[in-house]
C-alpha cells in the first residue's frame, strides 16, 4: 500500500508540473486506484465475515495487513476457546453416560435439552428424537406429572416411580442455571427387594418364636395355677420341652445363616466324601426311626475342597428334608456322582413332591409349602436358605426336579475346581 500511495503523490506532482488538465487526471487515477484497493480487501473481509472458515481470515498488503493479521489471532484465539468448551462439553456427556442414575436437563419449559442411556431406558426416552419434546409428554404418570408441577418447592422429597421393564426408579429434580432442571433417577428395585425381604424376615421371625413361646407360657400357667398329678406334670414338662428345643433349633439355624452370610469362608481343607456319606446315611436312619428304606447309591472317586462343616451341614439339611417328608415306607436315596466336570451330592425320595410354583421360592428363608406339615415334622424353615449359602460359598448350587405325588431330587453341584483326586491310601482301600 505504501508503494501505492507513493506512486499516487509522484503522479500528482509530476501532472502538475506539466499543466493542469493533465495533472488533476493523474491525480484522479492516483486516487481511484487507492480506493479500488480498499474496496478489494473490504469484499475480501466481507465474504469471510459471512462465512468464517477456521484460520482462514484473507491475506491483506499494507495497513490492511496489520488488520487482517490482528482479525486472525482474534479468530484463532476465539476458535481454540469454542473448541476448549465443545471438549468440555463431550467431556461431561461422557461422564454423564458412565453414571449408574438416568440424567436428563430439562429447559425452563421442561423440555428435553439431553439425556443419558440410563435415563432412555428407564423412562423410555428416546436421546436423539425426543430432544426438544416437553417430558410430560412422554413420561405420563400422573404422580411423576404433579411431582414435575411442584418442582419449585425446596427439599421436595424424591418419587417413586414404576418405570419400563417392572422396576422401580427414584426420580429426583434439583434447578440448575437459569430456571433448568436436572432430572435424576436411581434404579432402586434391589434396594426395595432387599428391603421388603428384611420385613418379611423380622416377621417371619417373630411369628416363628411367638408361637413356640406362646404354648411354653401357656403350660407354665397351667402348671403353676391348677394342682396336677405327676404324670400330667411329665407330660406337660415334655411339651414344654418340645416348644424350647423347637426355638432353640431356630435360634442355632439363624445363627448358622447369619455366619454363612457374613463372615469370610474358612481355610479350605479336604473333605472325604466316602465317610462323609457313610455318616450321613447313620443320621438318616436314626432320623426315621425304621419308618424309611435307606440307600448309598454310587462312590466317590474325588474328595471335595472346602469347609467340612458347611458341607456336611448342606448335604444333611437336604437329607433331613426328604426324610420328614416322605411318609413312612417310603424310599430315600443319597448318591454320589463324579467327572471331569466335577461332582454331584443328590438326596432323591418318594415323598409329596412339590408343584412347579413353588420351587423358585423354596431358598427363600421361613418359606414353607405347607405350613402345618412343617410344624409337624419340626422344620425351621431356614434348612434351605443355609444349604444356598453354603453351597454359594464353595462355587456350587443346588437343582431341584420334582413331581407331585412322586417325589423330588435336590441335587448339590461342585465344579471341577472344588474336587481333588483320592489319596493314594484312601484309593486303594475304596477299590
Amino acid at each position: 500500500m505504501a508503494a501505492l500511495a507513493i506512486g499516487a503523490v509522484a503522479a500528482a506532482v509530476v501532472g502538475l508540473a506539466a499543466g493542469a488538465a493533465w495533472g488533476w487526471a493523474l491525480v484522479a487515477f492516483g486516487a481511484g486506484a487507492l480506493l479500488a484497493y480498499h474496496v478489494v480487501h473490504l469484499a475480501r473481509l466481507a465474504r469471510w465475515l459471512a462465512q468464517p472458515l477456521p484460520g482462514k481470515v484473507p491475506e491483506g498488503r499494507g495497513s490492511w495487513d496489520e488488520v487482517l493479521t490482528a482479525l486472525h489471532r482474534y479468530e484463532r484465539s476465539g476458535a481454540a476457546r469454542e473448541q476448549q468448551l465443545a471438549d468440555a462439553l463431550r467431556q461431561l456427556r461422557r461422564a454423564a453416560q458412565a453414571m449408574p442414575d438416568g440424567v436428563v436437563l430439562l429447559d425452563a419449559k421442561n423440555s428435553i435439552e439431553w439425556c443419558n442411556d440410563q435415563a432412555a431406558a428407564m423412562l423410555e426416552l428416546d436421546p436423539r428424537a425426543d430432544v426438544g419434546r416437553p417430558i410430560a409428554n412422554l413420561v405420563r404418570e400422573p404422580a411423576f406429572i404433579d411431582y414435575l408441577a411442584s418442582h419449585a418447592e425446596e427439599g421436595a422429597r424424591p418419587l417413586r416411580l414404576a418405570v419400563a421393564h417392572g422396576r422401580v426408579a427414584a426420580i429426583q429434580l434439583i434447578p440448575y442455571g437459569e430456571a433448568q432442571m436436572l432430572l435424576l433417577a436411581r434404579d432402586i428395585t434391589q434396594a426395595e427387594r432387599v428391603e421388603t425381604m428384611r420385613r418379611d424376615f423380622v416377621a417371619n421371625v417373630s411369628h416363628e418364636l411367638r408361637t413356640p413361646l406362646t404354648v411354653l407360657v401357656g403350660f407354665l400357667e397351667t402348671v403353676r395355677e391348677l394342682k396336677l398329678d405327676p404324670q400330667r406334670v411329665r407330660d406337660y414338662s415334655g411339651m414344654m420341652r418340645e416348644q424350647a428345643s423347637r426355638m432353640h433349633r431356630i435360634i442355632e439355624d439363624l445363627l448358622a445363616l447369619s455366619v454363612l452370610e457374613s463372615a469370610p469362608p474358612p481355610a479350605a481343607e479336604r473333605v472325604r466324601i466316602a465317610p462323609l456319606l457313610e455318616r450321613l446315611a447313620a443320621d438318616a436312619g436314626a432320623l426315621s426311626g425304621g419308618r424309611h428304606t435307606i440307600s448309598v447309591r454310587g462312590r466317590s472317586h474325588v474328595d471335595l475342597l472346602g469347609a467340612e462343616p458347611e458341607i456336611a451341614s448342606a448335604f444333611g439339611n437336604l437329607l433331613s428334608n426328604a426324610v420328614r417328608y416322605t411318609p413312612a415306607g417310603g424310599r430315600v436315596t443319597l448318591a454320589w456322582d463324579d467327572g471331569p466336570e466335577g461332582a454331584s451330592f443328590s438326596v432323591e425320595d418318594t415323598g409329596v413332591g412339590i408343584a412347579p410354583e413353588h420351587l423358585p421360592r423354596l431358598t427363600e428363608r421361613f418359606y414353607r409349602v405347607d405350613r402345618s406339615r412343617s410344624r409337624e415334622t419340626g422344620g425351621t424353615g431356614l434348612g434351605l436358605a443355609i444349604v444356598k449359602h453354603a453351597l454359594g460359598r464353595h462355587q456350587a448350587h443346588l437343582e431341584v426336579e420334582s413331581t407331585p405325588g412322586v417325589g423330588s431330587r435336590f441335587s448339590a453341584r461342585f465344579p471341577a475346581s472344588r474336587t481333588l483326586p483320592l489319596e493314594a491310601a484312601t484309593s486303594a482301600a475304596a477299590e
